[in-house]
């Protein structure tokens, strides 16, 4: 068989969390594929669902029902001993809070050895030096946590998720808690790791300026895979949608052009703010007319 040219789908997934009470759904159907060496944003508003999806792709969480491929496995039919497994050796981490990725009493190589040592693996120190020289922290090995700024902390973290040598690097808000500057460079590190060690690198924020700096942005809402954020020139844009000539100065301005994404059953989930627009609401019946000529469809509400 074959080997997918996809780190990871997602096939109509849905996550269901249930208490006594109450029945929450984190994501309903949601579809996604991310292709083996990428480098991914996922942005989403406070209980979009993104943060339930890393969970998952990181085995901290198990699906509901669908489809969750990741390198070729189906994590739905995965065995309390197959995500032991694949946490150890498929996956890497890195939270946004510092103090569930480091020891706050060990030096920074001594942190990166750690896993290491629970593992078993040899040649330890050479390999902690040897990713924390990746991530630009070869004149800090010695130094302490409270020794390093914010920044200097999260590298750390980073080079502890790199490990166990990851095929996927999921990284659940990296930079919230640091400025601007340093959130710059956090990015930097993270794009030096996919191109540099070809490792996929998925990364969920809320920061839509750190987003735009990365090529794929997939934005989730109400637990579905709403649209993608398309980096394009404005000359890009203006000529696929008027025929407009490329050149003049606005052809070297980058903008952003949202796409609505169709998913594999042919349903798409329109913005809220274009619904609100057109004064349609959930549940509204609504008429689809296709004009041949320029190849577009039109939405309005039915009579």
């Amino acid at each position: 068989m074959a080997e997918s040219e996809y780190a990871i789908e997602c096939e109509n997934l849905v996550k269901i969390y249930k208490t006594d009470k109450v029945e929450v759904v984190a994501l309903q159907g949601l579809d996604l594929q991310i292709k083996r060496g990428e480098l991914v944003a996922i942005v989403g508003t406070s209980g979009s669902g993104k943060s339930t999806l890393l969970n998952m792709l990181g085995g901290l969480d198990k699906p509901s029902a669908g489809s969750l491929t990741v390198n070729g496995r189906n994590l739905l039919k995965f065995t309390e001993e197959d995500y032991m497994i694949y946490k150890r050796n498929t996956v890497g981490f890195v939270w946004q809070n510092n103090a569930r990725n480091l020891v706050p009493y060990l030096t920074a190589v001594q942190n990166v050895e750690l896993p290491m040592l629970l593992q078993g693996q040899k040649q330890r120190r050479e390999k902690a030096l040897e990713l924390l020289e990746a991530v630009g922290l070869s004149n800090r090995v010695n130094s302490r946590l409270d020794q390093m700024s914010g920044g200097e902390q999260q590298r750390v973290a980073i080079a502890i998720s790199l490990a166990n040598d990851p095929a996927i690097l999921l990284a659940d808000e990296p930079t919230g808690s640091v400025d601007t500057k340093t959130s710059d460079q956090l990015l930097q590190v993270f794009k030096d790791i996919n191109q540099k060690r070809g490792v996929t690198v998925v990364i969920v924020t809320h920061d839509l300026r750190l987003a735009k700096q990365i090529d794929r942005v997939i934005s989730i809402r109400d637990g579905r895979t709403s649209s993608e954020i398309i980096k394009k020139s404005h000359a890009e844009i203006m000529s696929e949608s008027q025929g407009w000539d490329e050149g003049g100065e606005e052809a070297a301005e980058e903008v952003s052009e949202e796409l609505i994404v169709l998913d594999r059953t042919g349903r798409l989930q329109i913005p809220k703010e274009y619904l609100e627009a057109l004064e349609i609401k959930g549940g509204t019946k609504v008429k689809a007319e296709l004009d041949q000529e320029s190849g577009r469809i039109y939405i309005r509400k039915a009579q």
